[in-house]
């Protein structure tokens, strides 16, 4: 990411904050579990500065565990949609700000977490802001989120389904989603090469959820892609994914989801 830090797509996210509130899914309670307990020795009130909450998926489990955050959000409608469903679930500070303009209480966080978010950072930035944020045996958790299909219980709606992204010129090219197991962990190296921080810790998770045509579609609609693309084939796509679905078995489909949790200390 290069210029300003919230621009260009990142920021058709804020215009379907409710439809993103609706349908995005939210992360495996064992992640937080195992984030908690690579924070040991854990402080007595754990301070976390989050990096481009959206409207709290992730939030929401922070707040579970008892502790205090600082919730850093750059589009607006999202971050209106984020205090009203945060509210009352713990202490948390909803700020429209992007993490490279946000002017707060540097070196005193214990945990910087960036949530399916890091990816939209500026690079040149992101790991000395990160570093600077945290006090003394602080850690850096960056949460990668991928689609992955598993051999044997994946749905292979998904790799059939690229017909419809090819017809509208929307297809990348890599014929769907990949094994799970031949997922890296996609930001251990920049960790490293930053020198700011010890070696990451990897966990690793796989989980799934179904969906009928219509939620479907209400998740791919908060896509960044597909917000973008044109009207005609939005629509042109979106007709074709909802015949295909409501023609099979159920009328849903299966979304396998790798939740990857990459956490290091920040040397000292």
């Amino acid at each position: 990411m290069t210029g300003e830090p919230y621009e260009g797509l990142a920021t058709t996210f804020d215009t379907a904050a409710e439809l993103y509130e609706q349908s995005r899914p939210g992360y495996p309670p064992q992640m937080f579990e195992d984030l908690e307990a690579l924070l040991e020795p854990r402080p007595a009130a754990v301070r976390v500065l989050e990096i481009g909450a959206g409207t709290g998926q992730a939030t929401r489990g922070l707040l579970a565990r008892g502790w205090r955050v600082v919730a850093l959000e750059p589009g607006p409608e999202l971050a209106r949609v984020a205090r009203r469903v945060l509210a009352g679930l713990g202490e948390v500070e909803v700020v429209v700000a992007p993490f490279e303009r946000w002017q707060g209480d540097g070196g005193s966080f214990d945990l910087v977490l960036a949530a399916t978010s890091w990816h939209w950072l500026d690079p040149t930035v992101a790991h000395a802001r990160a570093a600077a944020s945290l006090q003394a045996g602080g850690s850096l958790a960056i949460v990668a989120t991928e689609h992955v299909l598993p051999e044997v219980v994946g749905d292979p709606f998904f790799p059939q389904v690229e017909e419809a992204y090819e017809a509208v010129g929307m297809s990348d090219g890599l014929g769907g989603p990949v094994p799970p197991e031949s997922v890296p962990a996609p930001d251990t190296a920049s960790i490293d090469a930053s020198g700011l921080f010890g070696p990451a810790v990897v966990h690793r998770y796989l989980w799934s959820r179904s969906y009928s045509a219509e939620e479907y579609l209400g998740l791919l609609s908060t896509y960044s892609g597909h917000i973008a693309a044109s009207p005609r084939q939005r629509e042109q796509l979106f007709d074709d994914i909802r015949r295909r679905i409501q023609a099979r078995p159920g009328a849903s489909v299966r979304k396998h989801y790798l939740t990857i949790l990459q956490v290091a200390r920040v040397l000292e």
